[in-house]
């Protein structure tokens, strides 16, 4: 498999402008199966808005604990997680005993109210700030059609000759996370990180982040190369379950956080996945399947459950 020594960039116009993508379906491609990780410039979303999330994040971060957890994480994953209470025990790339060094937001799509037929349905749980919710609302939107469109590219890239799948995203599971980093201390033992080695699981992940850097990514020969911030780019990369959609053919590659600035680090990922009720599996023209088909919501459950505190009670 190719060693990368650093990030490609892809430039999305042709995307976001409906022009022919063809040229950038192969950049895709080529990408995100050698890489698993890309930035996308030209990406359509306003540089005002993403500056606007991240303020809403700082003020929400700056308020009083006792504030923060009045909407504490609850069993929709929806809330606050407090530092401390999330660690990647389903890590099979470092031994992880000692809990992730972050604090964040968590909002969901928004559901009137919950349906037990469908997991983690629900409304979400909103501090008291001006003008927050209406902040957050409107960049999920706008990375919600992001998300469709590179889903969409995606499918070309590896050639799906069926693109039903992309039903499951017209009502998508998605995840805004405003994080927060404190700084690491020098001294600090190797096994304690920001974010633990980890591959995400779900289909894209779109990173906004601010300049302390921290991010950095897996090469297949276990050698860790650095995702510095690039002025509006996202970082995005693909998650387990684009892997096997893909049949193999998209790379859901290792990543962590270690937030060795010297001071406070803040990134927004936004997680763009199908309804919990997709089935995934690998699509028509990848070749013979590679991978099992499993229910999204299924997986999702037995994550969740194995990784956050606030999905272990009954």
């Amino acid at each position: 498999m190719t060693e990368f020594t650093d990030i490609p960039v892809l430039d999305l116009a042709p995307l976001v402008d409906g022009l022919d993508t063809s040229n950038l379906a192969l950049e895709f491609a080529k990408a995100y199966g050698e890489t698993g990780f890309g930035y996308v410039i030209n990406h359509g979303v306003e540089p005002l808005l993403r500056a606007a999330v991240f303020d809403a994040s700082k003020k929400f971060h700056a308020l009083p604990e006792r504030d923060k957890q009045k909407i504490a994480l609850n069993q929709r994953h929806r809330g606050y997680i407090a530092i401390n209470t999330s660690t990647d025990v389903n890590s099979d790339l470092a031994e992880v005993t000692k809990p992730n060094q972050s604090a964040s937001f968590m909002m969901m799509r928004e559901d009137a109210e919950v349906d037990p037929a469908v997991y983690l349905s629900g409304p979400n749980q909103w501090p008291t700030l001006d003008g927050f919710r209406k902040v957050c609302e409107a960049y999920s939107q706008a990375m919600t059609e992001l998300g469709q469109k590179l889903m969409s590219l995606a499918l070309d890239a590896i050639g799906a000759t069926d693109r039903s799948i992309l039903t499951a995203f017209q009502t998508p599971t998605i995840w805004l996370r405003l994080l927060h980093y404190p700084p690491q201390s020098p001294q600090a033992p190797d096994d304690l990180f920001g974010s633990a080695p980890h591959r995400d699981f779900g289909c894209l992940t779109l990173l906004a982040q601010d300049d302390a850097g921290g991010l950095q990514v897996q090469t297949p020969a276990g050698h860790w190369v650095d995702a510095p911030p690039m002025e509006d780019a996202f970082v995005v990369n693909v998650g387990d379950m684009l892997h096997r959609l893909s049949n193999g053919k998209l790379l859901s590659t290792p990543h962590r956080v270690i937030n060795a600035s010297g001071r406070e680090r803040f990134s927004v990922p936004f997680f763009f996945d199908p309804h919990v009720s997709a089935n995934i599996a690998p699509l028509p023209g990848t070749g013979p399947a590679q991978f099992e088909q499993m229910n999204f919501g299924s997986f999702l459950k037995s994550e969740l459950e194995a990784s956050y505190e606030a999905h272990q009670v009954d």
